[in-house]
């Protein structure tokens, strides 16, 4: 298995640029388009636990927008021809707490690349 073959990473960085693209302009249609149309897909948020795409795209519709934000870190590995992993570290504008996001990236034979789990959360404090 060949770990970040320079031509699958660059796809998948450019599908997590359309993703955040897409977050930020509130472009469900696009979002939409970006994970994978399936009962299987999870998406695990701030507040919400999302299982399937059909309550992933309820979800946007209702929430009417993300919250701005500002991307500080991104580290994408791609797993072969076929799996990657996106990782990033955000800052909502008007918070000064860190937000991580994980997705993992599938290239599906009908459908390309696609999200096939996400998770996003906010760091809070240990103890």
């Amino acid at each position: 298995m060949t770990l970040n073959d320079p031509a699958v990473l660059d796809e998948v960085t450019a599908k997590f640029q359309d993703y955040e693209k897409a977050l930020m302009t509130d472009d469900i249609e696009a979002m939409g388009n970006l994970f994978w149309e399936s009962p299987h897909t999870i998406r695990l948020g701030v507040g919400e636990n999302l299982y399937g795409i059909e309550a992933i795209n309820a979800f946007r519709i209702a929430r009417r927008g993300s919250p701005q934000r500002d991307l500080l870190r991104v580290e994408i590995t791609t797993f072969g021809m076929d799996f990657a992993i996106a990782n990033a570290e955000f800052r909502r504008h008007g918070s000064d707490k860190i937000g991580r996001q994980s997705q993992a990236w599938a290239r599906l034979p009908d459908a390309g690349w696609r999200v096939v789990a996400a998770h996003v959360s906010i760091m809070g404090t240990t103890s």
